[in-house]
């Protein structure tokens, strides 16, 4: 796994309380007002993409693509997660200004594809 700045600031987030993971728990956030940010892996399912993509959307919540399932769940210590989100500012401002530099440097082609602002 390629272990980079942005898989780091999951960890530190985790450790430090800020992050729903698993689907459940992410939708609860979203709904809830908690969530800031909402990361999925480009290997969900499109029915899975679909979900997020309208919640994010209809509650405003800035939504991207990265890593796998596998790159996630290990970043956050915990076997595959398919999504996680972030639930302090600061973390959540740090994390979308990494993701959104992906994006424009590369196109989003790998990783960092902004599904929503």
């Amino acid at each position: 796994m390629r272990m980079n700045k942005i898989y780091s600031l999951f960890g530190l987030a985790v450790r430090s309380g800020n992050v729903a993971s698993g689907e459940f728990a992410v939708e609860k956030a979203v709904k809830a007002g908690r969530a800031l940010l909402v990361v999925i892996s480009e290997d969900a399912s499109r029915n899975t993409e679909k979900k997020f993509y309208n919640m994010c959307n209809f509650y405003q919540v800035p939504m991207f693509r990265y890593g796998t399932k596998e790159e996630l769940g290990h970043a956050m210590g915990k076997e595959m997660r398919t999504s996680l989100a972030i639930t302090e500012e600061g973390f959540a401002k740090y994390i979308r200004k990494h993701l959104e530099a992906l994006e424009e440097g590369d196109g989003g082609s790998e990783h960092g594809e902004n599904e929503s602002t």
